[in-house]
């Protein structure tokens, strides 16, 4: 039994010997084969330097038409033709309506009838009077008689004018019965159809709109309306006096294809907001704008020469901006930037960047997904910098909306 215990100790103490060794020989090929660092990552940075850019001050605007006429009947009747198709386009002096005609007909009958009359009356009474006017010079009659028959003539022809003057009233209101477009435009939808009752100065039947040009009104505060008088008074590059161009930004983001022009001042400040109303006029021929859309203007507001940054490679959080610029080493470094225009597709930075720094443009999801690692910075054109990033709308400035417009 001794011997048997003696075998098993020494089974055990070669069997971790054993193990020791294994452990050992692991270690070793650890240490002679390291694992491999991750490799650069690759971006793209551009190098930043001064140049001209020109910053826009932006508004949210509202389209009106410079006549809108509201279509209503100066008579009251049945509505008997609707002479246009809603929505079209009319000519001054086209026809629009007609209202029963035959009430008015007999009216004009009646006041022509009554005129007849009166007129006979008053040729009856100047016949009356020119007898009595020889009869007196002869003293066949008193005095009083001729100057009664004269005084009865007079009165005839009062009546014959009044008589007139209700003929012309019926004949008005006949010729109201057609209703006619006062202006060239463009109709709304009829909002009321034939048969209905139309009510004298009451009920609103369409409304005419004018399409070309087109005003566009937005609200200025006072220093951005300081700003504007002072570039028309010395707009660089122009003549003084030339109003910079007024650029529209549809709602789809497109710009329109026609500039607009300073057409009108409100003369006095809200007291309340502290702006005051704006009218720029703007060419429309095609009718691409139509009364009540919403749309932007841009105004130019500043040449200067500044060093500006793609959209894309500005990071913004809770208002402040960032960038990633290629510091020592190439290691990316996060800088903050102080940015309050954008000019195109570029913000223009204010303080943050120097002439010659290099900033990172592409790339930044795989720097925030690993951040502290190597970078291999690759050199773009500035062009093809922009040319990735599309087109962004201008500097946005907060404006009070644009006012109700009257035609």
């Amino acid at each position: 039994m001794a011997v048997v215990g003696r075998r098993q100790i020494r089974s055990g103490h070669a069997l971790g010997i054993a193990l020791l060794a294994l452990v050992a020989v692991a270690g070793c090929g650890s240490r002679a084969a390291p694992a491999s660092a991750p490799p650069p990552l690759p971006v793209s940075v551009i190098e930043v330097e001064p140049r001209a850019v020109t910053v826009y001050d932006e508004y949210v605007a509202q389209t009106a038409a410079p006549r809108t006429i509201e279509i209503r009947s100066q008579v009251t009747g049945l509505l008997e033709r609707q002479a246009f198709q809603d929505g079209q386009r009319v000519k001054k002096g086209d026809l629009l309506y007609v209202i029963d005609q035959r009430p008015f007909r007999s009216a004009v009958e009646q006041a022509k009838a009554n005129l007849a009359q009166a007129e006979a009356n008053l040729e009856n009474a100047r016949q009356t009077a020119e007898r009595y006017k020889q009869l007196v010079a002869k003293n066949f009659i008193s005095v009083q008689s001729y100057e009664t028959t004269a005084t009865q003539a007079r009165a005839a022809a009062a009546a014959v004018d009044g008589q007139k003057a209700l003929l012309r009233e019926a004949q008005i209101n006949l010729d109201y019965t057609q209703l006619r477009a006062p202006s060239d435009g463009y109709l709304s939808q009829s909002l009321v159809r034939p048969g209905g009752l139309v009510t004298k100065q009451d009920a609103l039947l369409t409304t005419l709109y004018s399409s070309d040009p087109m005003y566009v009104y937005f609200s200025i505060s006072e220093d951005k309306l300081l700003e504007l008088q002072r570039r028309l008074e010395h707009p660089p590059g122009e003549q003084p006096g030339a109003a910079p161009p007024f650029h529209i930004t549809l709602a789809d983001g497109s710009e329109y294809r026609y500039p607009g022009r300073l057409d009108f001042v409100d003369a006095a400040v809200d007291p309340k907001t502290g702006t005051l109303q704006v009218r720029a006029a703007v060419a429309n021929p095609d009718r691409y704008l139509r009364p009540g859309m919403f749309v932007r203007v841009r105004i130019p507001a500043l040449q200067e020469r500044a060093i500006t940054v793609p959209q894309k490679a500005v990071t913004e959080l809770q208002g402040l901006k960032t960038v990633y610029v290629v510091g020592a080493g190439d290691k990316p470094v996060q800088r903050p930037i102080t940015a309050s225009h954008r000019a195109g597709n570029d913000w223009v930075v204010d303080t943050g960047l120097q002439p010659g720094e290099r900033v990172i443009v592409d790339g930044l999801e795989k720097l925030q997904q690993r951040p502290g690692a190597p970078i291999k910075p690759v050199l773009v054109a500035r062009s093809n910098a922009d040319t990735a990033l599309g087109s962004a709308p201008a500097v946005e400035t907060p404006a009070a909306p644009a006012g109700k417009a009257g035609g």
